[in-house]
């Protein structure tokens, strides 16, 4: 577990470190108190990445679709 702030994460940085929360609980090694504080970790975390990937589907079609919500077709994407 890092002391780096969740919302100052990448979302790589997020899903690697909630994956390791996740296998040290998995592995019932872990005292009951420092349990609830990676669970809490880990469910920040999970929030923030369920964020980031609603601003990327977001990001997504706004790409896909244009102005006016069609389609924008095969045209390359203008994505800066």
């Amino acid at each position: 577990m890092t002391d780096k702030p969740v919302e100052a994460m990448s979302f790589e940085e997020a899903m690697a470190e909630l994956e390791s929360i996740v296998g040290r609980l998995e592995g019932g090694e872990v005292a009951l108190e420092a349990s609830i504080a990676l669970y809490k970790r880990g469910d920040a975390l999970r929030r923030h990445c369920e964020a980031r990937l609603a601003q990327a589907k977001a990001q997504v079609e706004q790409i896909t679709l244009g102005a006016d919500g069609a389609p924008t077709g095969s045209e390359p994407a203008d994505l800066e």
